[in-house]
């Protein structure tokens, strides 16, 4: 009898155990479960970040790079009012305190290179019509009226998908270029954007 009761001792002894060490062994799994999560939920939270950068290729990226650290003249890492005004400074255009506050104002925050990044792909995702970012292009150029010519092709040889010299010779053959080497800016812009709804009419066809 003695042995039977010995062995129910036992018997329950090891019964109460595994249930004593359950909440310890629980914890870690637990906080296993919790690291789990918070992990997925960094993961979660980079790839929404960086969503932007899925938006344009590694070559167009590496442009908006170029041109970030290009306009950001004092390299801390955040284009300002006064990195604005020295790029346009450079390209010789004289942009007034209201057109430099409305673009600082563009961005929700500091325009860092994420930031920029994000106000382009806003711009590309149906935010401006193509006539409209056409013609604010040009304008930039734009100096009461003309674009000067040398500018315009320096410009064009220098950012983005750069023009070979023979591209900007043959697109210079269609625009009407006075003696002195000016654009006038208006039948510029009429050209453009008359041959681009040409171009959309025809694909329509």
């Amino acid at each position: 009898m003695a042995d039977k009761d010995k062995k129910v001792k036992k018997k329950k002894a090891k019964e109460d155990a595994p249930a004593e060490e359950a909440p310890a062994a629980a914890a870690p799994a637990a906080t296993g479960g919790s690291d789990r999560q918070s992990s997925r939920g960094s993961r979660k939270a980079k790839r929404t970040g960086s969503n932007v950068f899925s938006m344009f290729s590694q070559k167009q990226v590496a442009e908006f790079k170029e041109a970030f650290q290009l306009m950001d003249h004092d390299k801390d890492g955040i284009i300002g009012k006064n990195d604005l005004r020295a790029t346009f400074d450079s390209l010789g255009r004289l942009a007034s305190e209201k057109e430099l506050d409305e673009m600082v104002g563009e961005a929700s925050g500091p325009i860092n290179f994420t930031q920029l990044l994000t106000l382009f792909a806003n711009r590309m995702s149906g935010g401006s019509d193509e006539d409209d970012v056409v013609i604010n292009a040009f304008k930039t150029f734009d100096d009461e009226g003309k674009i000067d010519s040398e500018r315009l092709r320096h410009a064009l040889m220098t950012w983005g998908d750069k023009f070979s010299a023979d591209e900007v010779d043959e697109a210079y053959d269609q625009m009407d270029i006075d003696d002195k080497g000016f654009i006038d800016t208006a039948k510029l812009i009429s050209m453009l954007t008359a041959s681009a709804e040409e171009e959309e009419g025809g694909e329509a066809a």
